[in-house]
């Protein structure tokens, strides 16, 4: 029998992205969500890792940064890939260096446009709301050491209406985020990019 492929996802706050990309593997035979790290202690994604019966870890930027011990996590948990959904560190170079083209993120809108350092959430929404851009959407891509730079694997578009707020917009690239993110991966650990 063919070992599972281990999943860790890294996230920061809510982690709706997170219970969705475990729910949709929850009965898949190949696929394991083994573990969901986050570099905060109050994070909502915690409760719902303790929801989902998933164990979570915990650490601080510094840990990360000045430290192995996440690394060291990874590597204890045989973690097969890393799926960013809503963590907004910089993945420090001993990750990058242990698992290359096996760390992925979703942003939410089309990069190149309004990605880099501080672009999350809803100034992202809000970049885009102020430029009268007529779509916005979603890109997934791998991660390298510059934020939002690595190589493209994925993106979808919404239309952007003169009437949108910017919540709109985040609305409608959240409905393209729960649509398309596990479908990717699924189809990244699959060998299918």
């Amino acid at each position: 029998m063919m070992d599972k492929i281990r999943i860790a996802i890294f996230a920061s706050g809510n982690g709706s992205n997170a219970q969705n990309i475990a729910e949709h593997f929850a009965g898949n035979s190949s696929v394991d969500i083994c573990r969901i790290f986050s570099n905060k202690a109050d994070a909502f994604v915690l409760k719902r890792a303790d929801n989902l019966n998933i164990p979570s870890f915990v650490f601080t930027k510094k840990q990360m940064n000045e430290s192995e011990i996440v690394l060291n996590q990874l590597i204890a948990d045989k973690t097969d890939f890393i799926v960013l959904a809503g963590f907004l560190l910089k993945i420090p170079a001993n990750i990058l260096e242990k698992f290359p083209y096996k760390i992925i993120n979703i942003h939410p809108a089309l990069l190149p446009k309004y990605g880099g350092k501080g672009m999350y959430g809803m100034r992202v929404h809000e970049a885009v709301k102020a430029s009268g851009d007529i779509e916005s959407g979603i890109t997934i891509h791998y991660v390298n050491a510059a934020y939002d730079e690595g190589n493209v694997i994925f993106q979808a578009m919404i239309p952007v209406e003169k009437s949108d707020t910017a919540e709109d917009i985040a609305n409608k690239v959240h409905g393209l985020e729960y649509e398309h993110f596990p479908k990717v991966i699924e189809q990244i650990i699959s060998g299918a990019f």
